[in-house]
This record gives structure tokens, C-alpha cells and sequence, in this order.
């Protein structure tokens, strides 16, 4: 890793965004909390500016470049909620954003880019044949490159989240961080571990192609193969250039969860109807383990659960809420 990211970072992070990017709620889930015997709160990322925490490292790194750099124009590639976050900032801050996503990125979030003043640049059909092209454009047009996770101005940028999240609740036992490309969660990690070194951090990771996961479980960036998924924002390979988000990761995090695909739609079901929450599946991946029967482990425990997202298309999270009875009741 080329340098330490520090809880003084993420306090800097916090002064650069600040005006710029509102705290978010963190509120009591009754339905949760009656189920585990314990106290279960949401910190709802999902009410962000753009939908979704990516607002956060995006404005960021924004404000810490320099006006060269933010002329020349910036670059990045996603699987839609970066891509949404860095044109909705650059177009607040009076700089040009190119986004390159794989035709696997939904529609809604590809129109959503767009209407905000983004670039589109649709490049092959993986996040990584993306990638490849984003990187090819930066350097033949000089653009100015804002990495959608492996950067430690936006991991501390994410990592105001965490410090809100010990603010508000200092006695917290658990957070549970849905686990894609480590940004989010090494950002929050860094904060929280550095406040309280005793904070359990779980990471859940979605069935198909979650890059982090087998990345973890390897220890060291192996390729995988992207799948369609209710959790799409979070498929993708780990870079073996990866520099800041797994080391962190790989050194902070307590237990990691795999989330089958099956389990997702009825998360997000009950999120719905008992939380009245609409979500993007790879944030209702933090219910999961709650709604699972083996969960004596979070019994009696204060938990936060980190809902990163809400860019679902409608239709599609009403088609997936109606066919799952699992949210109709604890």
C-alpha cells in the first residue's frame, strides 16, 4: 500500500464536503430490532444526494484537485452509482465528467448520468472491458482520472460515514457494509476502528461475480466472472494494481458473508413492507443475515446496517417486492 489512509483523513474529508454533502438519517428498524432482541439501526445512504454514499467520495476528491486538473476534465468507470455521483459533482462544480459503463449497467442509471450532465461511454460488456477503455481515453485525452473506489481521497470521502455513524450511536457493537470494489467499507473501517478498535465489522458480499469476496478469499485480486444480479452494482474484478481498498479490507474486517442471489429478493421484500424502504438489492444485502435463522450471533446487539443505494428501476423492485411474501411479517 503506497500510504496510510487516517481517521485525520476522513476528518478532512469531512471539512472538504462539507455544504456540499447533508449527513444521512440514521434511523431505529422496529421490525429488525424486535427480531434480534436488540437495537438495529438503518444509516440511510439511499437518501444521499444521487441516491446513493458514491456522492461522498466523488465530491471529495473533486474538491481536492487543483483547477489544472479539474480542467482538463474528469474520467471514470462504473457500474452506475459512481458514474451518477461524480457528473451530478462535477456539474455542481462546473467541471466536464466522461463516464464509461459496461452494457450491463441498467438503463435508468445510464439516463440518470446523462440527464445530470455526464458523458456516456458505453465500453464492452464487463465492468473490467469498461475499465480497460477508461483507462485508454484518460491517457489519450489527458483527462484527469477520480477512481471509483481504489483512491484514498474517496475512501475518505466514504469514511464520513462512519465518523456520522459514531456520533450518533457511540455504543454501536456491529456495522454491517455491503462489500463490492472496498471503498465503502474501508472507508468506514478506517473511521470506526480507528474511534473503537472493539466495533465488529461485517462485510456481505453478493453470489455472483463480487470480485472482493474472492479476493478475500484467495488473499490476493483474482478474476471473476460477472453474472446477472439483483446486486449489479457490485460484480466486478479487483485490479492486481489494487493498492488501497483490499489491503485495508483484508486487515480491518471481522467476518465476511456470502449472500445466495435467492435471498435477496425476499431482503428487499421486507425492508419494503416492514421498513418502507425501496432499495437497490445490493443494499438489502445487509438485512440478509438478520432474516436468517441462524442469527444468534446479533442477539441482544446494537447493529447498524449501512443501505447504500436506492437507483433500482421501479418496475423491476415492485416486480421482485410483489413475488416475495417474506416482508409481510417478521
Amino acid at each position: 500500500m503506497n500510504e496510510e489512509i487516517t481517521l485525520a483523513d476522513v476528518y478532512r474529508a469531512k471539512r472538504n464536503i462539507a455544504g456540499l454533502v447533508e449527513p444521512t438519517p440514521l434511523i431505529l428498524s422496529e421490525s429488525l430490532s424486535e427480531r434480534i432482541g436488540g437495537e438495529v439501526y438503518l444509516k440511510l445512504e439511499c437518501f444521499q444526494k444521487t441516491g446513493s454514499f458514491k456522492y461522498r467520495g466523488a465530491m471529495n476528491k473533486i474538491q481536492s484537485l487543483s483547477d489544472e486538473e479539474r480542467t482538463r476534465g474528469l474520467i471514470t468507470v462504473s457500474s452506475g452509482n459512481h458514474g451518477r455521483a461524480l457528473a451530478f459533482a462535477a456539474a455542481r462544480l462546473g467541471v466536464k465528467a466522461t463516464i464509461c459503463l459496461s452494457s450491463k449497467v441498467p438503463e435508468i442509471k445510464v439516463e440518470a448520468i446523462q440527464k445530470l450532465g455526464g458523458h456516456v461511454e458505453i465500453c464492452g460488456d464487463s465492468y473490467e472491458e469498461a475499465d480497460l477503455v477508461a483507462v485508454q481515453m484518460r491517457k489519450d485525452q489527458g483527462l484527469t482520472w477520480v477512481a471509483p473506489f481504489d483512491d484514498p481521497l474517496v475512501i475518505a470521502g466514504q469514511g464520513t460515514i462512519g465518523l456520522e455513524i459514531m456520533e450518533s450511536c457511540p455504543h454501536v457493537d456491529n456495522i454491517i457494509i455491503p462489500l463490492s470494489g472496498g471503498g465503502l467499507f474501508a472507508g468506514i473501517a478506517t473511521a470506526t476502528k480507528a474511534i473503537n478498535p472493539a466495533v465488529t465489522l461485517t462485510g456481505v458480499a453478493n453470489q455472483h461475480g463480487n470480485g472482493m469476496l474472492a479476493t478475500l478469499d484467495a488473499g490476493k485480486p483474482v478474476p471473476v466472472e460477472e453474472h446477472p444480479s439483483l446486486a449489479d452494482c457490485m460484480a466486478g474484478t479487483i485490479s492486481p494494481e489494487n493498492a488501497y481498498t483490499f489491503p485495508i479490507t483484508q486487515k480491518l474486517i471481522n467476518e465476511a458473508i456470502l449472500i445466495n442471489e435467492d435471498e435477496i429478493p425476499g431482503s428487499m421484500s421486507y425492508a419494503f413492507y416492514n421498513d418502507r424502504l425501496m432499495m437497490e438489492g445490493g443494499s438489502a444485502l445487509t438485512y440478509t443475515p438478520l432474516l436468517r435463522e441462524d442469527n444468534a450471533c446479533y442477539r441482544g446487539k446494537t447493529i447498524v446496517l449501512i443501505i447504500t443505494g436506492r437507483n433500482i428501476d421501479p418496475g423491476l423492485f415492485l416486480e421482485t417486492v410483489s413475488k416475495n411474501s417474506v416482508g409481510l411479517g417478521n
